[in-house]
């Protein structure tokens, strides 16, 4: 049960995590709160006059001074937080048209951002919960200690301000965009590939049940699967008595009314549990989405490379971040698509992501299009013989050699003579690596 709670616990907090709205309303509302619990606070103990003394009267004299440092502060964190939204809009606009419209979930999910906007909509309404207690009459309150905090947070927003755009013009930098991408992408590996390679031969292998014809259940809506909580699919299948098989993996589209889940044997089950350990949304996210991160890359350099933006140099710089990636796959042990319980009886089986595939999202694209250009070709080349260097599979370098051989005869034919002895060499460095583990 713990474990359970535990897996749906993170998986909730990743779901939120994303967006401007959780983590800016937080702040905004406690802000809120502080700004009505500080008078009425004052009001009771008596803080400005102890904490204070004689200096309150620096900071409000009457109430009428407390209610326009207020009410200034207001007025004009407002106008900032306009100008905030609309520098990150078009920080959201440029980056999308200029690089790719699935990088914006790393703008969406900028911590930095979000705080910032949570500190501007925080500041407005911690002045507007303190503003009413500012009062004359018999019982006169300058909220003195609320006034000072609204002075510190208006303080606080201009430093924001500024950060923020400094921000926002290093967000922008495709060296930083690709960056971020690659850190993420990394996280997402490190989750799903926990287990650094030993090279050992391998779990012992199973018969594995048959599925055909078994009972199976829909995907009750159509999107991408975003994750599979295999956890709990487990448990399931085991009180069951069955095996399920999970028919796409993360990251694949799904339409409403195909076979998601498949079971070992036809059996009356209660479909809530199943299909609720497989979460389908709209777009696809990092949560273990490896193949994404590439995906993401991926499209940087191939608009880098186009015609109409032709810019190798960043291209240069995905290919760079890519390989990183295949660098950090080839030395974990790959994803067992067969988990057990007990050892022995199958009980959830997975799509596998092969290396291969991943290979072939990472360079095949960025080969074709880009070998009419020889530094981006040769980029490539030496990307796929950094992952030969550090790769102690044997699988691992045939597909490499593989993807090497055929990108070298599409080079062959549209590079000029004169770099093809550049093309060779970097070749031969890949098809000696795997002839050593031959």
């Amino acid at each position: 049960m713990l474990v359970a709670l535990e897996r749906a616990a993170r998986h909730a907090v990743y779901s939120l995590r994303g967006g401007f709205l959780v983590r800016p309303l937080v702040i905004a509302f406690a802000l809120g709160a502080l700004g009505l619990a500080l008078p009425w606070g004052e009001d009771v103990t008596g803080v400005a006059a102890t904490f204070l003394g004689p200096g309150a009267r620096f900071v409000s004299q009457d109430p009428g001074t407390a209610q326009g440092i207020l009410g200034s502060v207001i007025a004009a964190v407002m106008t900032v937080v306009s100008i905030v939204l609309s520098v990150l809009l078009v920080a959201l606009t440029l980056a999308s048209m200029q690089f790719s419209p699935r990088i914006l979930t790393g703008f969406v999910e900028d911590r930095a951002s979000q705080r910032t906007i949570g500190i501007f909509l925080g500041t407005f309404l911690y002045c507007l919960g303190a503003y009413p207690a500012c009062r004359a009459g018999s019982r006169p309150s300058v909220c003195a200690v609320a006034v000072l905090g609204a002075t510190l947070l208006a303080i606080t927003c201009a430093v924001g301000l500024v950060l923020f755009i400094h921000h926002i013009a290093r967000s922008i930098n495709v060296n930083f965009i690709t960056e971020r991408i690659a850190v993420e992408t990394e996280r997402v590996i490190d989750l799903v590939m926990p287990e650094p390679l030993h090279g050992s031969t391998g779990a012992p292998f199973h018969p594995l049940p048959a599925f055909d014809g078994s009972t199976f259940l829909v995907a009750p809506r159509s999107g991408y699967i975003r994750f599979i909580d295999t956890g709990r699919l487990r448990a399931l299948a085991k009180e069951a008595g069955l095996a399920v098989k999970v028919e796409r993996r993360v990251g694949q589209f799904v339409p409403a009314g195909l076979p998601l889940l498949r079971f070992s044997r036809p059996k009356t089950v209660a479909p809530e549990g199943f299909l609720e350990s497989v979460d389908l949304g709209p777009v696809r996210t990092m949560e273990q989405d490896v193949e994404f991160g590439a995906l993401q890359l991926v499209d940087i350099a191939l608009k880098a490379i186009s015609p109409a933006v032709n810019d190798p140099s960043t291209a240069i710089n995905c290919i760079d971040q890519l390989s990183r990636l295949l660098v950090r796959i080839v030395q974990r042990e790959a994803v067992s698509s067969v988990l057990y319980d007990p050892p022995g009886t199958a009980r959830v089986v997975l799509p596998p992501l092969s290396f291969d595939h991943l290979l072939e999202v990472a360079f095949a694209q960025i080969g074709h299009y880009g070998k009419t250009d020889l530094v981006v070709s040769l980029r490539v080349l030496r990307a796929l013989g950094d992952v030969a260097m550090v790769t102690r599979d044997r699988r691992h370098l045939d597909a490499l050699r593989s993807r090497t051989e055929a990108l070298a005869h599409d080079m062959r034919e549209h590079l000029p003579v004169a770099a093809h002895e550049a093309v060779e060499e970097r070749v031969r460095f890949v098809l000696k690596r795997a002839e050593a583990l031959s």
